[in-house]
This record gives structure tokens, sequence and C-alpha cells, in this order.
């Protein structure tokens, strides 16, 4: 397997690779692990808001633009990885689907003027930034809406936040989180 490139495995885009640099912190998530989260999510995420806020590959918001998302945020710092990004969404031709933003996680959560159905959280698990970004969260998510995080041990999230599903693959622990009552 190419270690810079990712395949989206299902809708839309189902079988197509994604480019990327290789890059210190950057790993896409694992086939296997996108599979369960979509089917936890359900297989259409027609009509739904979601936002990639650590997008890397692009893998989790490509996937999700793949199979009916209406809208994609997709925010990522670095330069290489955006311009990749970029390039991905040229050629899956979803341009008109998928937003990328080019800025500091955390400066994107902190000004975000509108929620989220899906919030996908996949920084790199030696940055800390999941813990600064969590107490956050509840204002980039709609009620009844949902986050999904991968870290290495799990994390908790206070109250309205729910766990909803929870798994483990390799050294990743993935969980998916409901905002209040799903």
């Amino acid at each position: 397997m190419n270690a810079n490139r990712v395949r989206i495995i299902g809708g839309l885009y189902r079988s197509r690779f994604l480019r990327f640099p290789a890059r210190p912190g950057l790993r896409p998530s694992p086939d296997r692990v996108r599979e369960t989260l979509f089917n936890w999510l359900g297989q259409e995420l027609d009509g739904c808001e979601c936002c990639d806020l650590f997008a890397g590959s692009g893998a989790l918001g490509f996937e999700a633009a793949s199979r009916g998302a209406r809208r994609v945020v997709m925010v990522e710092q670095d330069a290489r990885v955006f311009q990749a990004l970029e390039a991905n969404a040229e050629l899956l031709g979803c341009e008109a689907v998928v937003e990328l933003r080019r800025c500091n996680a955390l400066e994107f959560v902190r000004e975000a003027h509108r929620a989220f159905d899906v919030v996908f959280l996949d920084p790199p698990f030696d940055s800390g930034l999941l813990a600064r970004i969590a107490p956050e969260l509840s204002r980039l998510v709609r009620r009844g809406g949902m986050a999904y995080v991968e870290s290495p041990n799990g994390i908790e999230l206070e109250p309205p936040w729910q766990l909803h599903r929870r798994g483990t693959a390799g050294q990743v622990t993935y969980q998916l989180f409901t905002h209040g009552h799903h």
C-alpha cells in the first residue's frame, strides 16, 4: 500500500484515491475504522453539514461528501497538505460541496458562526489539541448532532455530550458522541 494515498470506501467517489504529502502527525483513518464510523452514522449523510476539523489527507471529509453530505468544511493549517486537499477536491469534482479553509483549527472553532450536524476530530495525537478543543465543541455541533473523535486512549466529554459508540483498532481509539439526544 502506498503510504501517501488513501481510498474512499463508499458512496459517489467509492474506490477513488486521495493523494497527500507525507507530514509529521498526518495519519489517515484506516479503511476499517472509516467503514465502522460510516456504519454508525448511517451510510447516507444526505443533507448533513459536516466539518473535518483536522482534515489532513481528507479521508473523513471526502468520505462524507461521497456519501451525500450537503456541505463539508475541511480545515487544514499546513500549506502543502492544503494544496493536496484542493487538488483532490478538483479531481473528484466536489468543489460545490467541499469548502476548504486554510487556518488553525482552534481559531476556526472560536470564530465559528455556524454549527454542524457532524464534526470529525482527528488531530495529531501528540499535539494536545483535542483537550483544548473539547470544551468548545458544543458551539460547533448542533443539538442532536454528533462528534467523531480519534485519539490514542479515548476521551470523555462533559454533558450534554453522550458516548454513542466506541471502538479500537491498533493504536487508535475512536468514539462517536451525540450532542444531547440523537
